[in-house]
């Protein structure tokens, strides 16, 4: 399979995770604090597939920084969270750093 589909899926099941994280209350409703440990779990084994084909820091670092885009985004969104202007400028700059080491860069498996 596509590294970059399941860096990608890794990505989605740590969102759910935190999300989860964020809806149970100190692991004190049983249904999310479940969401929890299946999206934390399965986002550590898609990275460890991911890892097979593509270098640690390429994968570690796009999983991080697009973990932080897609955590702010939900936290905006889902949670009405305020954003203010230096804040979407480091989410953009965030965004230009994964371009950058992702396709601009020799790290990646082109």
């Amino acid at each position: 399979m596509n590294p970059y589909a399941l860096l990608g899926a890794a990505i989605v099941s740590e969102l759910l995770g935190t999300t989860s994280l964020k809806l149970s209350e100190g692991f004190s409703r049983p249904l999310p604090s479940l969401g929890v440990v299946v999206g934390y779990g399965l986002a550590f084994y898609l990275v460890s597939l991911t890892l097979e084909d593509l270098p640690i820091g390429v994968v570690y670092g796009t999983w991080a920084a697009l973990g932080i885009v897609g955590v702010a985004a939900i936290g905006i969104v889902v949670f009405d969270e305020p954003i203010d202007l230096p804040g979407a400028v480091g989410i953009l700059l965030i965004i230009i750093g994964v371009y950058c080491v992702n396709v601009l860069s020799e790290m990646a498996a082109h």
